[in-house]
């Protein structure tokens, strides 16, 4: 009973990070319809932003973060309003090529990453990477526990942004509907440039949350991009809420996976669950407790 009660803790832990992973990919999704494929390239650039900061300042992954988040932001912005948004104002382009872009978006970040750092796998070590808390017989990461309760207090913020600013209304607006607002006097494009840096920001955050737990590699985002469309799709499409649950589900799923089943098939488990949502819950968990 003991190794039930830690997996499913700890799987809830993981997917906590997960899911601050998918909020800034379900966030560029709701805003801009269209599926970012890059998302998980920006997670593994956090990531290595914060590995710098570790190596060469001694920084702590929390607060290497601090300095991902605001250099991440920039690069969104960047991205977005030199590349996403000059395609989005071709009316004759497809929905796929925007698609499309976001792929070689990803490749071109992923080799950059490759040219400055190699193919290595690196890591790091903190004092308490290896620590847990024992509470009833069940050993808890502290790394794990810290790392939910960092990514909770982003999702709270966020939660607050959204609906307490008048620049979150302003995103939930253009998400609602992108012509309505703009007749509101919403500017759409300066919108869709801060929504697509602040994704890309939570994204940082949420690699350098798991930088702890994970091996480094240029072509880890490619493992963070599937867990991330996974986790929105399993919450339905644009739902910040959604994401939330999703990624509790998978981060779930893989633990018991990797307990019960074997470590091999952790990433197997996930897919399942996500081709049954697919089949029988198309619109995601939420459309549960719609019912």
């Amino acid at each position: 009973m003991a190794l039930l009660g830690q997996t499913v803790i700890c799987g809830l832990l993981l997917g906590g990070m997960y899911a601050l992973i998918a909020i800034g990919m379900t966030l560029i999704m709701g805003v801009m319809k269209i599926i970012n494929l890059a998302h998980g390239s920006l997670v593994m650039v956090g990531m290595y932003v914060t590995y710098v900061c570790y190596r060469a300042w001694g920084l702590d992954p929390y607060l290497g973060m601090l300095v991902a988040m605001p250099v991440l932001f920039l690069l969104g912005c960047v991205i977005q309003h030199f590349l996403i948004n000059r395609l989005l104002e071709v009316e004759s382009v497809l929905p796929e090529n925007q698609v499309l872009l976001t792929v070689g978006i990803s490749l071109v970040l992923t080799e950059v990453i490759r040219f400055i750092f190699k193919s290595d796998y690196r890591s790091i070590a903190t004092p308490y990477t290896g620590e847990a808390l024992l509470v009833g017989g069940m050993s808890i990461s502290i790394a794990m526990a810290v790392g939910f309760v960092i990514a909770m207090v982003f999702t709270y913020l966020l939660h607050l942004f959204l609906t307490r600013t008048d620049l979150g209304r302003a995103i939930r607006a253009t998400a609602q509907d992108r012509e309505a607002a703009q007749y509101m006097g919403v500017d759409a494009r300066r919108v869709t440039v801060i929504t697509f840096g602040l994704g890309s920001a939570l994204a940082a955050a949420g690699g350098s949350l798991l930088l702890p737990l994970f091996y480094l590699w240029p072509d880890i985002g490619h493992l963070f991009t599937a867990k991330a469309f996974i986790i929105t799709i399993l919450g339905g499409m644009g739902s910040t809420t959604g994401a939330l649950l999703g990624g509790l589900t998978l981060g779930v799923a893989e633990s018991l996976g990797a307990t019960y089943i074997g470590m091999g098939y952790k990433d197997v488990v996930g897919l399942v669950i996500f081709l049954l949502v697919l089949l029988f819950l198309p619109h995601g968990l939420r459309s549960l407790v719609r019912r």
